[in-house]
């Protein structure tokens, strides 16, 4: 379809609510314009908003969170215990299963219905340990595909681990308890006319006029996608100051064209609080998603069915696992 009118955003989803930024982009006539990175605010209404300000265009969304389950968990559990094909299935089973999203603060608490775990550090606290209590093989089963180490970026965390500075557990459980499984169920005002990636299908074959095209973005990656690299880490301001040029000539190579609020943040390395990092991430994930909507990167995943029915993939990732 035409890629003018089409709103491109990227949400950045940290477990503080208050760490949570969007940047929100439009494809008009000359290239992409780029808002600066603002608050994603309550997340039960936030589909709802970002379709109000499309004003009825494709919505093309990346999300920092994952989508989708490890196979293991999903052959053992998702298909033969909760009967359910695909990962949407199982999404619109969790309105029955509240319980599914409760933290487990003991080992022998944890089971597939409540796969969660842990709400603090224990000692002798192993993943293997963790995986064992979901009946699953070893450590290796809690990740996805997609969550492990390539030749290029490190491992991501596994789904359902929830303790560290990296951890995905707790960002999943605000969005898909609060935001995607209301958007799924049709009976619920929180509804929203979705379509998750790649289990829906191609990303760009996704767009259509009124509806949520979301896909699994990952920080990382999206540096790599666009030939970037951080001079350190990205939590310090300096660092990512220092990358103004670099991410300057990215947007233009994009044809992407920064409001004046974003120049500015760009000019301040995304600002000296603790959010700086955030709203950076929030950025990068935006130009990642334009990327792939540019065609510069694929819109699908590896052909592998666990991958489009259950798993998910990160858009626009191209490697596959070191092992």
């Amino acid at each position: 379809m035409p890629m003018k009118g089409i709103l491109a955003a990227h949400a950045d989803w940290s477990v503080d609510a208050r760490k949570r930024f969007v940047t929100v982009t439009r494809r008009a006539t000359r290239g992409w314009t780029v808002a600066a990175p603002v608050p994603v605010g309550p997340v039960t209404d936030f589909l709802q908003r970002v379709l109000r300000a499309a004003n009825g265009a494709p919505v093309a969304l990346g999300v920092d969170f994952p989508l989708g389950l490890p196979r293991a968990y999903a052959a053992r559990h998702a298909q033969r215990d909760y009967h359910q094909g695909n990962f949407y299935g199982f999404l619109r089973g969790l309105l029955t299963r509240p319980e599914f999203f409760q933290v487990c603060a003991e080992l022998t608490e944890v089971s597939p219905a409540r796969p969660f775990y842990p709400v603090r550090g224990i000692r002798g606290m192993t993943r293997a340990a963790h995986a064992a209590a979901l009946g699953l093989p070893g450590a290796a089963a809690l990740s996805r595909l997609c969550d492990r180490a390539t030749a290029n970026r490190p491992a991501g965390a596994p789904l359902f681990w929830t303790l560290g500075a990296n951890q995905a557990g707790k960002a999943a459980i605000a969005a898909w308890r609060d935001m995607l499984v209301p958007a799924l169920a049709p009976t619920l005002a929180a509804q929203a006319p979705i379509d998750l990636w790649p289990f829906a299908g191609p990303f760009r074959a996704l767009l259509a006029p009124g509806r949520v095209a979301m896909a699994e973005t990952y920080p990382a990656e999206a540096l790599r996608h666009l030939g970037l690299r951080i001079p350190g880490s990205k939590r310090r301001q300096a660092n990512r100051l220092a990358m103004e040029g670099n991410l300057r000539a990215v947007m233009a190579a994009l044809g992407a064209h920064p409001h004046r609020a974003l120049s500015e943040a760009l000019a301040d390395g995304f600002g000296a609080d603790a959010a700086g990092e955030d709203r950076f991430d929030s950025f990068l994930g935006a130009l990642c998603v334009i990327n792939v909507l540019e065609g510069n990167r694929p819109d699908t995943a590896p052909d592998d069915p666990w991958l489009t029915r259950w798993e998910g993939w990160v858009l626009g990732q191209t490697d596959m696992p070191c092992s």
